[in-house]
């Protein structure tokens, strides 16, 4: 448990080595990484989840918060953790925090993975852009039938053929409320460009919240610090869906990183 000011953060940590840091999906706890820390912490790293504020023990102030008060959460994690810089992986809305914290707090990050990240913005005369969000609020809401909240879950999060049952549990309403109104008090422009730390994108190739014709957005726009990575048969889930091809992903660029 890492305290500051009014802000308790829980952490899981296992493995030693360099740090390496995971932050899970908009309203979303860090259980969603048991497979995925497993793996990355047997290939020599120390892995720290913290679960976000509202999640498992953390708890902090959870109103008029933008994505500079999570990303102080996350600096707070690696400072406790020896003040080395880590890696950090952000899936899906822990992507926007991964880059605000290496906006932040650059001294403290070596590089920020990116794990089914949206798009910049949807192209000219995508149409799907309310159902996607319509299906998120879905997915996460126990109060609705499962079968309904199962049609949402294909459909925004899992690939044909991957069982989206797997994310029926895991979601916390408070969390994802205080992370969506955060988000929208923090402009895009502070957050995207992930300081400038060395960035791999790691999509999966089925993510409609990533259009094939966005693919090379970041690299066409930040060049040789980013890296790409397209997982096949995966969609926005991804981490679920093909743990072992994101644990390699990952792993492999981190070797390429400077030592700490």
């Amino acid at each position: 448990m890492i305290a500051y000011q009014d802000v308790r953060i829980d952490v899981i940590a296992e493995g030693r080595g360099p740090s390496v840091v995971l932050l899970p999906g908009r309203g979303r706890d860090s259980e969603d990484f048991d497979d995925l820390a497993a793996g990355i912490a047997k290939a020599g790293f120390r892995v720290l989840r913290p679960q976000p504020r509202g999640a498992g023990a953390s708890h902090g102030p959870m109103q008029n918060l933008s994505l500079h008060d999570f990303a102080r959460d996350i600096a707070a994690v690696i400072r406790h953790n020896g003040n080395m810089p880590a890696v950090i992986v952000g899936h899906a809305f822990g992507n926007w925090v991964a880059r605000m914290t290496a906006t932040d707090y650059p001294e403290l990050v070596r590089g920020v993975v990116i794990v089914a990240a949206a798009a910049k913005a949807y192209p000219a005369g995508f149409a799907g852009a309310k159902e996607l969000s319509d299906a998120v609020r879905k997915a996460g809401n126990p109060s609705l039938p499962e079968a309904e909240r199962l049609e949402a879950l294909r459909m925004a999060f899992f690939a044909p053929g991957h069982d989206a049952r797997v994310w029926l549990a895991g979601w916390h309403h408070e969390v994802d409320e205080a992370q969506f109104a955060a988000g929208r008090a923090t402009r895009q422009s502070e957050w995207w460009p992930g300081g400038k730390a060395p960035m791999l994108d790691v999509q999966a190739e089925l993510d409609p919240f990533k259009p094939r014709s966005m693919m090379n957005e970041l690299k066409e726009e930040f060049g040789a610090r980013v890296d790409i990575v397209v997982i096949p048969n995966a969609s926005h889930a991804l981490i679920p869906e093909q743990p072992a091809a994101v644990i390699d992903a990952i792993v492999t660029w981190i070797g390429k990183l400077p030592q700490p």
